[in-house]
């Protein structure tokens, strides 16, 4: 998944993480607008729309009350339409026993049933006399009320009774009764009409648009008419209209929708009270159908956005593993790139280009350095040559001198040895393990001249083999053991050299039991070494280096002899094989009656040049 770090607020964050919250920021703020837009533009407006049907359905409820109310005032007004009814009624206690009051009920009867005729939306109709006694009914239907009179008294405060018009009573909760006086033209009061209304045209009328809603009717003084769940209509306290207006729709305490419309005729207040589930139905479905649409896309996007950075990035993420690949010889960082990406396909193959180009130069300064170093190496090898070669001839000039002639054919075979090591691939590297033959030949060429007064020892492991290093390393610094180190030291004179391994370095000592080093020798040849070191490091082309070499390469390395050419050339050209994993020391220990020691300790990785 990480491409390229991007250091974010202390963080780190990938490049297609980027790329993947830029295009998230853009597609919240899309998705946000479009929440928005479906809030503001459908849900608002679908929860508007259906307030406002339940504040109509509550109206239209009403209207149909009053609608069935009014059906009553005709009907009233069709059974006084008759002057015989005023004649009927009895202007005094007469009761309704007596064959005159038997009489009287069965024309009145009459004139009802040619207001009603066969078919009645009513349950009955009574009449009452002027104290409010009942004189009759049309079918003796039960609940009539056998007496107006708590309704007479009351009936003083109804400014449309006071009017001559009708006032609603209700006696008990299923029992509502459209009442009116019997008055002729100028005004005179015979008696009372009591129309029973019909709990079943109430409900008829209460019915009509309200599917899962209660419907509850209260008077003017909030006293229950009709309710269509009767547990429903027994808590009224939550139907109180905020604000004192007359229809609207608000929340109770319970979360539920109510509706309310007053009549301006009954004085009634028709509520419809509706669960917020069923109000907010369509609503919420509307909204739950916008929000998994909005889920389903965002969740879509941003699986496209995740592919598409992917596969956008991919050439971008292989071109950075091949770019971590690369080394010093292998620049091969060819990418399969899309075709259709036009873009990464071109910065691939600018970019392989460079690469290509740049590896060519690589390769020829490769082949520049190598052949500088070898005629470096071989130059520095060739100052080393004469002096082992002109001291084992003065060696074997003495020996034949004082007629030594085993000592001399002894001396000629390691000396053959010796040069056949020399001049055979001088330009190649050898192994610890050759070198250290060497210098056991080179001693053996010495013991013929000191015999037992020269003393070595030399460790030896197949593990050197795999140890490489230039020719005649070991060498110089044995033969500045002998030139040097032995003048004023007794006999026996010893040199010792050992080879230690540990942890991936391998560190060479070269020791003897003789003077030792003054400090001023040690101080001019590490300064010596040290300006080598810093005078290469300090070059910035080759032809500077090689001329510097193959010219006055005494002004560079000092002169030779102890702290001069030997050790001098011998660092050098270590230093040109394991460059800055080379560690020379030179000191004097106290060891076996002291003397002096070189070390050179070096990593067991190879980079030659």
């Amino acid at each position: 998944m990480l491409l390229q770090k991007i250091k974010i607020g202390g963080g780190q964050a990938s490049l297609q993480t980027k790329f993947l919250l830029a295009f998230a920021v853009l597609l919240m703020i899309v998705m946000g607008s479009f929440g928005v837009y479906v809030n503001q533009v459908v849900v608002r407006p679908l929860r508007a729309t259906t307030e406002n049907e339940m504040s109509l359905n509550a109206a239209k409820i009403g209207d149909q009350l009053n609608l069935y109310i009014d059906g009553q005032n005709q009907l009233s007004q069709r059974i006084l339409s008759s002057q015989e009814i005023f004649t009927l009624m009895p202007s005094g206690s007469d009761s309704r026993l007596t064959v005159e009051g038997l009489a009287r009920s069965r024309k009145l009867r009459e004139i009802m049933f040619q207001a009603i005729g066969p078919s009645m939306n009513i349950e009955d109709v009574a009449l009452y006399d002027l104290r409010g006694s009942l004189l009759t009914t049309f079918i003796g239907a039960p609940g009539n009320p056998s007496s107006l009179l708590p309704f007479l008294e009351e009936s003083g405060r109804y400014a449309s009774w006071d009017e001559n018009g009708y006032a609603l009573y209700r006696q008990s909760p299923t029992r509502v009764f459209f009442v009116r006086a019997i008055l002729n033209q100028n005004g005179k009061v015979f008696g009372y009409m009591a129309i029973q209304l019909r709990q079943e045209m109430l409900r008829r009328s209460a019915a009509a648009g309200t599917s899962g809603s209660d419907v509850i009717v209260l008077d003017a003084d909030r006293k229950r008419i009709y309710a269509s769940d009767e547990q429903a209509g027994e808590d009224l306290s939550a139907l109180i209209p905020p604000g004192g207006e007359s229809s609207g729709v608000y929340l109770d305490t319970n979360g539920d929708y109510i509706a309310f419309s007053q009549s301006g005729e009954t004085g009634w207040t028709t509520y419809t009270v509706t669960p917020k589930r069923v109000v907010l139905g369509p609503v919420n479905s509307v909204t739950t159908v916008s929000m998994l649409l909005i889920a389903s896309l965002f969740l879509f996007s941003a699986a496209y956005m995740y592919f598409s950075a992917r596969n956008f990035l991919l050439p971008i993420r292989k071109l950075r593993n091949q770019i971590l690949r690369i080394n010093y010889s292998n620049m091969d960082t060819r990418v399969v790139t899309p075709s259709s990406n036009n873009e990464l396909l071109m910065l691939s193959e600018s970019f392989q280009g460079l690469l290509n180009r740049l590896q060519i130069s690589i390769e020829r300064e490769k082949l520049a350095v190598h052949e500088e170093a070898a005629a470096r190496n071989s130059a520095l090898q060739a100052q080393i040559a004469p002096h082992f070669i002109h001291n084992t001839l003065y060696l074997i000039s003495i020996a034949a001198q004082e007629g030594k002639n085993e000592v001399v054919s002894d001396m000629c075979k390691h000396l053959s040895d010796s040069l056949r090591y020399i001049v055979s691939s001088p330009y190649q590297h050898v192994s610890l393990t050759q070198e250290l033959e060497h210098a056991g030949h080179y001693l053996a060429l010495l013991r013929h001249n000191y015999e037992d007064d020269l003393e070595w020892s030399i460790d030896g492991d197949k593990a050197f083999d795999n140890i490489r290093l230039p020719r005649l390393v070991i060498q110089p610094f044995v033969e500045n053991c002998i030139e040097h180190a032995f003048k004023e030291a007794d006999a026996p004179w010893r040199i010792g050299i050992r080879v230690k391994l540990y942890n991936g370095l391998w560190a060479l000592e070269i020791r003897d039991n003789g003077d030792g080093f003054d400090d001023e020798t040690i101080r001019q040849v590490l300064g010596k070494i040290r300006e080598t070191e810093t005078w290469e490091n300090q070059e910035n082309g080759l032809p500077k280096q090689a001329h510097a070499v193959s010219g006055d390469s005494e002004s560079v390395y000092g002169e030779t002899g102890i702290g001069g050419m030997g050790i001098v050339n011998t660092v050098r050209r270590m230093q040109l094989m394991y460059k800055n994993r080379l560690f020379f020391n030179m000191y004097n220990h106290s060891d076996d009656g002291g003397g002096a020691a070189v070390q050179i300790i070096a990593s067991l990785t190879e980079d030659f040049y």
